[in-house]
């Protein structure tokens, strides 16, 4: 908890306007988390995570799906899209909100979703293909994507929420990129292409959220 105010304290004295990117990492304490969830991401802009850390912190504040122990193989889209929509109306920015958080970065190994509060963002679509891109270019440490050294494991179709009646999507090689909407948040989903046999993957989250915000756009009112 102390550690999360002094965090806070710092945050603070960053001018105003600057957004501000959280990047969570491996967690074991559920107080430190919930702390997190409740004192950090009101000051924060921006947050990224996995599956794994994106599970921990729905157990340590009984968010939706926290009765799941652990992702069976891919993490299911529409329980992820549940979670991050979750946080977002809970903890993000609202008319009656004083928080910061209007957009969050997921990325797993098959697929990453942006998720943001509708007015806040633009080009949402750009920044979720240029992380999935990077994921495969730096895990295997080429310049551009080689498709021999790369494979499909994200779901073709999926359902956009388990807690409500969500739709199903089915993926348009065409147009990989697929996006929906649910009570003024925004959900952009892209598969990535996995490198096979990877040789570089220290700091792959990192490079995935940076080159995501690198290719965001902040609207200037926000």
């Amino acid at each position: 908890v102390a550690a999360s105010c002094s965090v806070v304290t710092s945050i603070s004295d960053i001018p105003t306007g600057i957004p501000v990117h959280l990047e969570l990492a491996s967690m074991t304490s559920r107080e430190l988390v919930s702390s997190i969830v409740h004192q950090v991401f009101p000051a924060v802009t921006s947050l990224g995570l996995n599956e794994q850390e994106l599970l921990f912190l729905s157990q340590s504040v009984s968010g939706p799906h926290s009765s799941l122990s652990s992702w069976n193989g891919v993490p299911d889209v529409g329980v992820v899209s549940d979670i991050l929509f979750w946080i977002l109306k809970e903890h993000g920015r609202s008319e009656s909100r004083a928080s910061d958080l209007t957009r969050i970065h997921f990325h797993t190994l098959a697929y990453h979703i942006l998720a943001t509060v509708d007015g806040h963002w633009a080009n949402q679509l750009a920044a979720v293909a240029a992380g999935a891109r990077v994921a495969g270019t730096q895990a295997c440490a080429t310049e551009t994507i080689d498709a021999h050294r790369v494979s499909l494991r994200a779901p073709l179709e999926f359902m956009t929420s388990r807690s409500e009646a969500g739709s199903r999507i089915v993926l348009n090689p065409n147009e990989p990129v697929a996006e929906w909407h649910r009570d003024g948040v925004s959900f952009h989903f892209t598969p990535v292409l996995v490198c096979k046999d990877p040789v570089r993957t220290v700091g792959l989250g990192d490079a995935i959220s940076a080159e995501g915000l690198f290719y965001s756009q902040v609207h200037p009112d926000s």
